[in-house]
Order: C-alpha cells, then sequence, then structure tokens
C-alpha cells in the first residue's frame, strides 16, 4: 500500500495533488462569513488560553475575504462551502442571504445554508434549499440548541428529503456544551435516519462514540477537522483503537479544516492525514472524491455531479 508523503508546506499541495492524480480538494468544512460575524468569531479565538485554562489559537489566514478565495485557489481547493451558522434567533435567513451571494460571486463556493431552533427553522431550511443551497451548518455549542429539539423535526425533513449534508458540531471537543455529545446526535438519527450528517472535527473528543453512529447509519460521515493535528493530540488525541477504524472505513471520512480559522498552515491538516500511512486511495477519497460527492461538485465550477 503506497502513501505519497503529504505537504510540509502550503507551496507543496498543488504538487501534492498532481500525484495522488485528484482534481483538487473538496473541503467541507471552511468559514466564509459577514465581516462583523467574522470579527467576533477571530476575537473569540484571539482570547483562547488568555485565562491559563487553554492553549492559545491564533488565526493562520486572517486576511481580507478576496484574498482568503484567492489563497484557496493557490491551495487547489476547488469546492468548498461557507458554513455560516446562527447563535441566536433571527440570524438564519440574513446568514443564508450572504452565503447564496457568495456562491454567486466565487463559482467555487458550494451554496450553503443553516437554520436555528426556532419556529422559523423549517420555513428557513426549506428557502435555503430552494435557493439552491447543497450543504448546512449547525454548531450546537455555539448555538446552545439540542439538535433532536422537536422544533427542528421540519427542518431535519426537509435535508433529508433533499438528500442534502449539514456538518454539524456536536462533539464535545475543542469547547464543549450542554448539548453537546453522541447521545442528542443518536436520538435525531433515531428519529430521521435518512440525515446525512457530517460530524465536525470527527466528533472530538467522543471520537468511538461518533464512529459507531458513521458505523450505523448509512448517511453519517466524520470531517477531519484539527484530527491528528499537533494542535488536535495536544486537545483531545485520537486513540489507536479509533485510527484502525477509520483506516477501514475511507468512504466515511472526508476532509475538513476549518479554513481560516485555523493555528497552523494548511498543508499541516494534509499532511498529519498522510503520515497515517493508509495508502494513497484513502487519502484520494478524503481530500477529492467524498466531499465531491456529498456536496455534489465537480472541479470546475461547482456544477452538480452528472
Amino acid at each position: 500500500m503506497h502513501t505519497t508523503p503529504g505537504p510540509r508546506d502550503d507551496t507543496e499541495i498543488p504538487d501534492y495533488l498532481r500525484a495522488l492524480g485528484v482534481p483538487g480538494i473538496a473541503d467541507v468544512h471552511v468559514h466564509f462569513m459577514p465581516q462583523n460575524v467574522l470579527d467576533k468569531v477571530w476575537d473569540f479565538f484571539d482570547h483562547v488560553g488568555d485565562d491559563g485554562g487553554g492553549t492559545p489559537w491564533g488565526i493562520a489566514y486572517r486576511t481580507p475575504e478576496d484574498e482568503r478565495v484567492a489563497t484557496l485557489d493557490r491551495l487547489g481547493v476547488v469546492a468548498y462551502p461557507t458554513l455560516n451558522y446562527a447563535h441566536r434567533p433571527g440570524m438564519a435567513a440574513w446568514l443564508n442571504a450572504y452565503s447564496k451571494d457568495f456562491a454567486v460571486r466565487h463559482p467555487r463556493a458550494v451554496p450553503s445554508g443553516t437554520f436555528f431552533a426556532e419556529a422559523s427553522a423549517t420555513a428557513d431550511a426549506q428557502a435555503a434549499l430552494a435557493d439552491g443551497a447543497r450543504i448546512f451548518k449547525i454548531h450546537v455549542q455555539v448555538g446552545a440548541f439540542a439538535p433532536d429539539d422537536p422544533i427542528l423535526d421540519g427542518a431535519w425533513s426537509a435535508l433529508a428529503d433533499a438528500g442534502v449534508p449539514a456538518v454539524v458540531h456536536c462533539g464535545s471537543g475543542p469547547h464543549g456544551g450542554r448539548y453537546t455529545g453522541p447521545a442528542r446526535i443518536a436520538a435525531l438519527l433515531r428519529r430521521h435516519p435518512r440525515l446525512q450528517l457530517i460530524i465536525a472535527h470527527a466528533g472530538m473528543p467522543e471520537y468511538a462514540a461518533f464512529t459507531d453512529l458513521a458505523d450505523e447509519y448509512p448517511g453519517v460521515c466524520l470531517d477531519t477537522t484539527m484530527v491528528c493535528t499537533d494542535y488536535g493530540q495536544v486537545l483531545a488525541p485520537v486513540p489507536d483503537t479509533v485510527l484502525e477504524r477509520w483506516r477501514d472505513m475511507p468512504e466515511k471520512i472526508v476532509l475538513g479544516t476549518d479554513f481560516p480559522n485555523i493555528p497552523y498552515p494548511y498543508a499541516h491538516q494534509l499532511a498529519v492525514l498522510a503520515d497515517l500511512g493508509f495508502g494513497d486511495d484513502w487519502m484520494r477519497a478524503v481530500l477529492w472524491h467524498n466531499g465531491a460527492r456529498l456536496m455534489r461538485v465537480t472541479r470546475a465550477v461547482g456544477e452538480p455531479l452528472r
């Protein structure tokens, strides 16, 4: 089983992709937000560790929006969402409007949506789907709501019927919350077993329990955001027993990075995955095939797969 060495810095990524023979990277966990929202997110990360209770979290790609788009182009990221998420009532519709406009202006961006645990959740999800959203983001910890709250049943049903996935930050790391952890997601899947859920950060730190859900439900995948990175291994190292399971389920692991809000170069995430030694076919699935399938994209301009 041959494994091509991963890129050690960002400039090596295009050559690495050519060596793998993939048309580029389909990254399911990328954030582009209205600047006032992004400023608040960056301010939060700027103060991680100030109280001595965490490792400082620098923003590696703190640049203007157009420069971040150009950076992804240079890296060979040819398909990515915006992954806005609502943290209070009344936000979802205007965040979805921003994401729709962003995808119009940037053809490699995948139209994205979100909803919140409020009376308009079903309507917000349906409107985003009607506007072409092909992936959603739900942040259980930041939103501070239960993913299995009955008020969300209509929204989840709309996604299940459309076959559109949602990236759900539901693990208790890097920061936990009242409703994080696998139990609520398991309850959600029992009610909506056809859902396509992409578990952000592979469910950090409850890797094994979320891997169980990926085994049990055909529509559940795990994204690699921060997984096995130097920073992630300090926060929550992945057990060898879980890595062994991931090796044998390449169709269930999909690249996510958290660009631009990462405290290391983009190449580091790719390198640590390649260093697992699971082989080039595994890396091709993770970096391109799985993300392209989930987001229904092709290399050129994000057209639906034929």
